[in-house]
């Protein structure tokens, strides 16, 4: 029900936007974020924004390199992600909280992102 892009191979340093969208029906969530996945790692939430006030959440990770943001006429999230690290490499799922969803019940499909050093 979500629809991810804008993953792919950079170098470290470089930058990289990934897009999430929820195209179709209405669309009344809590938040949205961006979760990842590495081998070996658990799924990390890296960052989510709260949809009625845009107030946004970092993980310690990726604070100051990353920046979250929404469109809400679109429903569409954004994940501005600079400053690349070969840490950063996974694959990202970006996720929404319905409302009366006690937790993050609708998923895209993973992008992957690499970051070669």
């Amino acid at each position: 029900q979500l629809q991810a892009s804008g993953g792919g191979l950079v170098q470290a340093g470089d930058s990289l936007r990934l897009s999430c969208a929820a195209p179709g029906r209405p669309f009344s969530v809590v938040a949205m974020g961006w979760f990842r996945t590495a081998p070996g790692k658990e799924r990390e939430l890296v960052a989510s924004v709260r949809w009625a006030n845009g107030n946004p959440y970092y993980s310690d990770s990726v604070r100051e390199r990353f920046t979250i943001s929404r469109d809400i006429r679109k429903k569409t999230i954004y994940l501005q992600m600079n400053s690349l690290k070969s840490e950063d490499t996974a694959i990202y799922y970006c996720a929404a909280q319905r409302i009366g969803a006690e937790d993050y019940n609708v998923w895209g499909q993973g992008t992957q992102v690499t970051v070669s050093s």
